[in-house]
């Protein structure tokens, strides 16, 4: 196993790394901006070290500062968390080039399956569902409005580089869509260095559903079950729980089969996710994989009793997994909502000072916080400030407790999603499990025109 850990991030998900790697004995290292430098995660770790200034692209983006901080530490890995440079296959080159353990897939299964259009053809070839669609980019305006007129209106205009809902928009017909493609390319551009875009046809309605996988270096894939994701605003989740509630047995066994062909197909090995659409008669296709740790990770290790951390850090150390896919059952049922620093109706950002913070504590709550009162929240990184996760028996007892939970969560001093939240898991369509990715435009925003 590993000595010395550089976590390659900030927040909660950093404090998450460094819990798993003081429990396993290993020394942790803390990477911080100015903006940072007195943030939770510098305190939890053994050691930590200014990686620059508050923008990102001058701190946590900045690879040659953060091997020169490995370099220093004598660090002997990596552990990238999520965003940031967690999916940057330059960076997993670079880390093993400088003969440091990128803990994550290699460098040329993340590059593989970073470019969406890649992806697609990949998962075509492995047997996998896509939903119908383009091959190849889309050119120009003209070539775009030709292939809707094929594929049909309403229409996905996707960014292949693109993550978060940047770059990705829905066009009903022809003049939408030339209003939409040169900004949404731009934008790519803008965010991702790369404004290739492409289209698809539009599934009315779906689930978001992903699987969580965990494969080693010897060739054991073990499938965790799938996670359901569907509620978001701006195309990002907001709520998640596993085992999906959607979906059923058969449906279930399908799409765990289907990503364990995936895996192998593209040799993946380390954590990673396969995201799928899933439409009303439960036909799912392949949506995007995301080759590193989920936020939503904690929901599974709630119901496999497995810490995630852990299993990456012990396959990237080249052991192999302890356990099989019939060792491992679902166990209850869990929940989390991520609570964001932001105005609940317009969703904008809400950077300030925390000045008072309370975790409600009870039987099968769980918080991955990175703030504490006094801690500013700025508006350098993204607005998620902690996660709140429950697990119960069943479904049921999870909603109580989480709704219980989120009544007793206080923060002041900023604005917070929670009321959000609250109304979004007290709804009748949320209870029944009846929730599918228009949730919060269907049913949420409605909820404040009419409280006006």
């Amino acid at each position: 196993m590993f000595k010395k850990v550089l976590i390659a991030n900030r927040g909660e998900i950093a404090r998450r790394v460094i819990r798993t790697c003081k429990r396993l004995n290993i020394v942790t290292v803390a990477i911080y901006s100015e903006a940072d430098a007195e943030s939770l995660h510098v305190k939890d770790a053994d050691e930590a070290y200014c990686v620059g200034k508050p923008p990102v692209v001058q701190s946590y983006l900045n690879i040659e500062r953060i091997l020169e901080i490995a370099k220093e530490s004598g660090a002997d890995a990596v552990h990238p968390g999520y965003g940031l440079l967690s999916e940057n296959a330059d960076f997993a080159k670079r880390c093993t080039e400088a003969g440091l353990v990128f803990i994550g897939p290699s460098a040329s299964v993340i590059a593989s399956m970073g470019s969406k259009l890649e992806a697609r053809k990949t998962m075509k070839a492995a047997g996998v569902p896509i939903v119908e669609g383009v091959e190849a980019p889309v050119k120009d305006v003209a070539e775009a409005v030709e292939i809707a007129s094929r594929l049909g209106y309403p229409i996905m205009l996707k960014a292949s580089a693109g993550g978060g809902g940047i770059g990705m928009q829905l066009v009903a017909d022809a003049e939408a869509l030339e209003k939409a493609f040169e900004g949404n390319q731009k934008r790519a551009q803008s965010f991702f260095g790369d404004g290739t875009m492409y289209m698809e046809r539009f599934i009315a309605n779906p689930h978001h559903v992903e699987v969580q996988i965990i494969a080693d270096y010897e060739g054991n894939i073990v499938p965790l079950f799938e996670r359901e994701c569907s509620i978001q605003r701006r195309n990002q989740k907001v709520v998640e729980e596993a085992p999906s509630p959607f979906i059923s047995e058969e449906t279930r066994t399908k799409m765990l089969k289907a990503s364990v062909q995936a895996v192998k197909h593209i040799g993946y090995v380390n954590a990673g996710t396969i995201e799928y659409l899933v439409d009303a008669e439960q036909n799912f296709y392949f949506l995007e994989m995301n080759t590193r740790l989920q936020v939503e990770h904690p929901v599974t290790e709630e119901i496999t009793k497995l810490d995630l951390v852990e299993q990456q850090l012990r396959v990237a150390a080249k052991q192999p997994l302890s356990f099989t896919r019939d060792s491992i059952d679902k166990q209850g049922h869990a929940i989390e909502v991520r609570i964001y620093a932001e105005n609940p109706t317009t969703f904008f950002p809400s950077p300030g000072t925390i000045t008072e913070l309370v975790l409600p504590i009870g039987e099968g709550i769980r918080h991955e916080c990175g703030v504490e009162a006094g801690t500013t929240v700025t508006p350098f990184y993204d607005p998620m400030i902690s996660k709140l996760v429950v697990w119960g028996e069943t479904r049921a007892v999870a909603c109580e407790r989480l709704i219980q939970a989120l009544k007793e969560y206080k923060i002041e001093g900023i604005q917070t999603n929670i009321p959000m939240l609250l109304k979004t898991v007290t709804h009748k369509q949320f209870i029944k499990g009846h929730t599918t990715t228009n949730f919060v435009e269907e049913f949420y925003l409605p909820q404040l025109t009419e409280s006006k």
